[in-house]
């Protein structure tokens, strides 16, 4: 049984989806330009005013945004309203001393409540239900996020966080979770373990909503089978809001995005030109209800397919494929954003080349992170212990500056393939798209 959560607005017909998304766009975007000097000046330089955009129709008319302007304007730049007015920040890891941080009034945190209930309520939630939040809380949104959409269902929510194994279960068990919030790669590595001890009876859950990562049909299968639950896909970015911009129903066929807040357009990543339906391409969102921090024209750099064809699930809110890979050279790791320049960045401040290469592989459902460095001519005749310690002081800098492990192994001068191109800095073995 499919459970509604706002069917007036989940189950609306196009015309109306349209009129809000006309009116809210036309208001959002006159928020923006009078009360953010950086965005009133990307405006002007191409030309467009506010009463230039009457509809929908008109918003290819507007300049992109993308992640190089948040860092630009870091931190109040591209902040709308009075900090008298803000209630919270969330962040993402950034590269160097960068981060990506995003504002929120009351009324944006309502809003994002909401669209998390609904991710909630698709995935077969109540009231009733006992949701267990595994995300991180603190900085990252999938902790807060999920929080506040099971209050608004008014589930009991145990806001468990990330990480310490056999409390996870031991509260699985004696609350008798229902519904698991968490990366992929955790709820994996839950099921193995429950599997592990022979807890699979005295565990109750029937869903599980997994996120922030990229995964596979392969995998949803596995976490499938061995907790015995529904396993449901959940999108999000921080700078939109985070997780809940999009999420699945029970037909499993891709994301309903909450268009009643955020626009979906998709584009060619090279020429910036709107692309029609279902064609694949980057995807870019317009929010059209946020107070604080109102995106216009986001790009994603995640590349993926909109679909406009009737839910079986009743739904009208157009549907996003899983992403299908990425415009830019950011990996996602353990659920965290890792950029090849934020290696090179410790690399080049520790005296090392910048010859290098990442492999990404994925464990018993883990994703692993290990960068091959190479050495200079002087430190390829050190000891061995040398190396080693090299190696060392080279995880403890990594880890600090990407807030993950990633195993270093040293190799000789000029043993990592040259490219005539494009440096191939990246192998990634998980086969996730």
């Amino acid at each position: 049984m499919e459970h509604y959560y706002q069917p007036e607005i989940e189950c609306a017909s196009r015309e109306q989806i349209k009129a809000w998304q006309d009116e809210r766009l036309v208001k959002n975007v006159k928020h923006a330009y009078d009360n953010v000097p950086y965005y009133r000046n990307l405006m002007d330089q191409k030309g467009v005013k506010p009463e230039d955009i009457r509809s929908t129709a008109d918003l290819h008319k507007l300049p992109f945004i993308t992640k190089e302007d948040l860092r630009e304007a870091y931190p109040y730049g591209l902040l709308a309203v009075p900090l008298k007015d803000v209630v919270r920040i969330q962040s993402t890891s950034g590269t160097t001393g960068r981060r990506v941080v995003a504002f929120y009034t009351q009324h944006d945190l309502d809003l994002w409540d909401d669209c998390c209930a609904r991710a909630i309520m698709a995935a077969g939630g109540t009231n009733e239900d006992v949701v267990h939040v595994s995300y991180g809380y603190g900085l990252f949104t999938g902790g807060p996020g999920l929080n506040g959409g099971s209050h608004k269902v008014g589930s009991m929510t145990l806001p468990m966080s990330s990480g310490n194994t056999d409390r996870q279960i031991q509260f699985m068990c004696d609350l008798q979770s229902t519904i698991l919030c968490c990366t992929p790669s955790y709820a994996a590595y839950l099921g193995e373990t429950i599997c592990e001890r022979g807890l699979q009876d005295q565990i109750k859950l029937k869903a599980g909503i997994f996120g922030a990562e990229a995964w596979s049909e392969e995998m949803r299968q596995d976490i499938q089978n061995k907790l015995h639950i529904k396993a449901y896909d959940i999108y999000g970015l921080t700078e939109i809001s985070g997780p809940g911009v999009a999420f699945e129903c029970s037909a499993q066929g891709g994301m309903h995005i909450n268009e009643d807040h955020f626009i979906a357009e998709i584009i060619d990543p090279n020429t910036g030109e709107v692309l029609p339906d279902g064609e694949k391409g980057e995807l870019v969102f317009t929010c059209i209800t946020k107070e604080a921090f109102p995106l216009m024209r986001y790009r994603t750099r995640d590349i993926c397919v909109l679909n406009r064809e009737p839910c079986s699930c009743g739904r009208t809110h157009v549907r996003m494929s899983k992403p299908m890979g990425r415009s830019d050279d950011m990996l996602i790791v353990k659920g965290v954003n890792v950029f090849p320049s934020q290696i090179e960045t410790v690399l080049l401040n520790k005296g090392y080349p910048a010859n290098y290469q990442i492999i990404v592989s994925r464990e018993h459902n883990s994703d692993k992170l290990e960068v091959q460095v190479e050495m200079t001519p002087e430190m390829f005749s050190d000891t061995l212990t040398e190396v080693s310690s090299k190696e060392k002081e080279l995880i403890d800098a990594l880890k600090a500056m990407l807030g993950i492990y990633a195993k270093v192994q040293l190799v000789a001068p000029k043993s990592i393939a040259r490219s005539e191109g494009k440096a191939v800095r990246i192998i990634d073995n998980r086969n996730l798209y």
